[in-house]
């Protein structure tokens, strides 16, 4: 049912005896990322530098070769080698069975072509920045589960995204790795000749060669494409290098390698698409292009573009208009100048990203030219797709009442991905080994609710004595750095306790996301922290966009509170936030803090994945959690209600989170039976992992996306069976 295998070259030289050859395909197939047998395979192979790296493919690499002769003579080691490329042979020849195809037999093997500009599979692979690269990767994780034929297109930066340090005045330090690629989970891909593919797009004067490297994610492939080649010119070899670089011509240089070159990617090896789906409005040029190249049929525009319509899908997931990607309309004009038969076509083309074409508007905005280019569109939340609906109803003057022009899938996480290890393996003890064939399965709740309480409670203990020991160890290389006294460092050690209410919250620090909100009365907050009965710890962590200097700011103002006299030992704040920090977070908290200004919250993630390991919400009455509350998992902060005033939303939220944390939360929580369970707080955390990881699950979510999406798209008049979402 999947597109063609996409070829690849070998690998960078790697030096695996015979006896464990496979486990070089374990190492390039992101599969193991939420496999736990794979992981402590590799961690087994060489611990340190499995500690170090947490990359395979660096580990087999940097690997002794005496290391190997002790591997080879232990029987255990060499027993769980076989049951895990066991375990990924089932998984990779298990596609033709899975949910997709049993479900849409019809379906030929012509694949979605899923465009983003950042994917998030594994801290190793630094090709992504928060919560819309992580949802992308997710995305893929479970297209790859069910069997939907699906490529995905995206930019290899190598550079990433910044990696973050905070100085002892809590002052954010950025600086950008340089990934060395033959180090990471990547290959190249085939072209002619037998060298690496590189395909070319056009800008004024010149060509930009772009060459394509393959990510496996399970059954699924990405393309990656890469401009640092020697046959550019020395000013354009940097453009994939940063992702969300500042400057704006090079941002734009970006959104054409990624929508002009992805299309050429697939045609150079012969893929055809049946969808194209554009997760946010970055890939749109992929669009323009597509109609160009129907034109080379000679078909004129408006018939191209109507046929580039009919399998086109595309999501938004930005709430607010100046969030959105615009470029000045002159800059546009000069890049696309080669474009089309006429400068009535170039005309055409530029209109369609104008929120006015018959205004000499200034601004050419990338989201208005997906939606104007797909025939299916998307919010990532049910308030979202009616706030993104509202913002740009003005696109369709002609139908101001008419029924959503953009509706809503709301957004889930890849459940394997997130969920702890003793969570996991406490499901797999009591619902069977299959129990995630099963998350969707109307007697899943009933199931969860079953297990003891007693062992929910000690899965999560343990989960959380792991991040108290992860957190401790990175606060006490960051106070080295600083220069703190060896008596400071030593009581690093002793802070911070288990069996103490522990709060989290950590994303992008943007400040409509209001990080600084539990600090608006001071002493309020450290009344009920410093509880005498009832004590609570929070855990903070995220970064700020170089250009943002005002959520900057926020991180200064928690970072110089959690070493204030009156905090210290109550609050951490976390740095260098990345895949690994968030895993450990959602699996360790009690609790997980989300306080955006409504309705600026499109979905949000994080929250999703604390649920599924038992965590419980605060939240906010946005994004997601307007369908997820329900009392027995959780509480809202606030009113479900719009402000005219920011302030006055401020000062009531607040308000209302202070009363929560202190008069419901921390209550519920030290609450105790006779053996120490905190039974009522347990049942909560049941409830959440039985009610919501499945409701909120990227399985959900892709079956979501096919039914109402994909296929339909793919056949145009053909809907599919909704009933298929819940099916087996």
């Amino acid at each position: 049912m999947g597109a063609a295998r996409i070829p690849t070259l070998p690998g960078a030289e790697v030096d695996i005896p015979k006896e464990v050859s496979r486990i070089y395909d374990l190492a390039y197939n992101l599969w193991w990322t939420w496999s736990p047998r794979a992981h402590l395979l590799f961690s087994s192979v060489d611990p340190a530098a499995w500690l170090r790296t947490h990359n395979p493919v660096e580990v087999l690499q940097t690997i002794e070769p005496h290391l190997w002769e002790t591997l080879l003579a232990s029987e255990s080691f060499m027993a769980e080698y076989h049951a895990v490329v066991d375990e990924f042979d089932r998984y990779m020849k298990g596609e033709a069975t899975a949910w997709f195809p049993r479900t849409f037999p019809d379906r030929n093997g012509d694949p979605v072509a899923y465009l983003s500009t950042e994917f998030g599979w594994h801290e190793c692979l630094g090709v992504y920045s928060g919560g819309l690269g992580v949802l992308s990767g997710d995305h893929c994780k479970s297209a790859s589960d069910l069997g939907v034929p699906f490529v995905g297109i995206g930019l290899m930066y190598r550079r990433g995204y910044f990696q973050q340090t905070v100085d002892s005045d809590g002052r954010q330090q950025h600086f950008y790795p340089d990934y060395d690629l033959r180090r990471l989970p990547v290959l190249p891909v085939a072209g002619p000749g037998n060298k690496q593919l590189r395909v070319s797009v056009e800008l004024p004067g010149r060509d930009l060669w772009l060459r394509v490297w393959k990510v496996q994610v399970g059954r699924v492939q990405i393309l990656l494409l890469d401009s640092d080649l020697r046959e550019n010119d020395p000013a354009d070899r940097p453009i994939t290098s940063v992702l969300y670089v500042r400057g704006r011509e090079m941002r734009f240089y970006q959104e054409l390698a990624l929508g002009i070159g992805g299309f050429r990617a697939l045609k150079a090896l012969g893929i055809r698409p049946a969808v194209w789906h554009l997760n946010e409005g970055h890939s749109a040029l992929v669009n323009l292009e597509r109609a160009r190249e129907v034109m080379r049929d000679g078909i004129g525009i408006e018939a191209a573009l109507d046929r580039i319509r009919e399998d086109s899908v595309f999501t938004t997931h930005t709430p607010v208009p100046a969030g959105n990607e615009t470029f000045d309309v002159e800059l546009v004009r000069n890049q696309l100048a080669g474009w089309g038969r006429s400068v009535a076509d170039l005309e055409r083309f530029v209109r369609l990203g104008l929120a006015k074409p018959e205004e000499d508007d200034p601004v050419f905005n990338m989201t208005i030219l997906a939606i104007r280019t797909s025939s299916r569109r998307n919010g990532v939340s049910k308030l979202h797709g009616q706030v993104a609906d509202a913002m740009w109803r003005f696109l369709w003057p002609e139908a101001p009442g008419a029924e959503a022009r953009i509706g809503h899938i709301t957004n889930g996480i890849h459940t394997p991905t997130w969920m702890g290890p003793e969570t996991g393996e406490l499901l797999r003890r009591h619902l069977g080994n299959d129990y995630l064939d099963h998350l969707l399965d109307p007697g899943f709740l009933d199931a969860v609710l079953a297990i003891p309480d007693a062992e929910v409670w000690a899965a999560h203990q343990a989960q959380k004595n792991r991040l108290l020991l992860v957190t401790r160890d990175r606060l006490l290389a960051q106070f080295a750095r600083h220069g703190r006294s060896p008596e400071e460092l030593r009581r690093v050690h002793h802070i911070f306790d288990p069996d103490h209410l522990t709060l989290g919250f950590a994303r992008r620090f943007a400040t409509y996301k209001r990080a600084d909100l539990l600090f608006r009365d001071p002493e309020r907050l450290r009344s009920i922290l410093s509880h005498a009965d009832r004590p609570v710890q929070i855990f903070f962590a995220g970064k700020a966009h170089p250009a943002d200097k005002p959520g900057q700011e926020l991180i200064r103002t928690i970072f110089d509170a959690s070493i204030s006299r009156e905090f210290q030992g109550r609050i951490v704040f976390l740095e260098n936030y990345d895949m690994r920090i968030a895993r450990f977070l959602v699996q360790g908290v009690d609790v997980w803090v989300n306080t955006p200004r409504r309705p600026l919250e499109a979905s949000g993630t994080s929250g999703m994945k604390s649920a599924a390991n038992g965590g419980l919400n605060c939240s906010v009455y946005d994004g997601w959690w307007c369908e997820g509350y329900e009392a027995a998992t959780g509480w809202v902060v606030g009113e479900a209600k719009d402000y005219s005033d920011p302030e006055q939303q401020d000062r009531e939220d607040a308000a209302s989170l202070y009363r929560v944390l202190a008069e419901e939360i921390a209550p519920v929580f030290y609450r105790r039976d006779a053996s120490g369970t905190p039974v009522e707080w347990v049942g909560r955390m049941k409830r959440a992992i039985g009610k919501l990881a499945p409701r909120f699950s990227t399985q959900r979510m892709v079956r979501e996306y096919a039914l109402r999406a994909y296929v339909p798209a793919s056949r145009p008049g053909g809907e599919a069976d909704e009933a298929s979402l819940w099916s087996p």
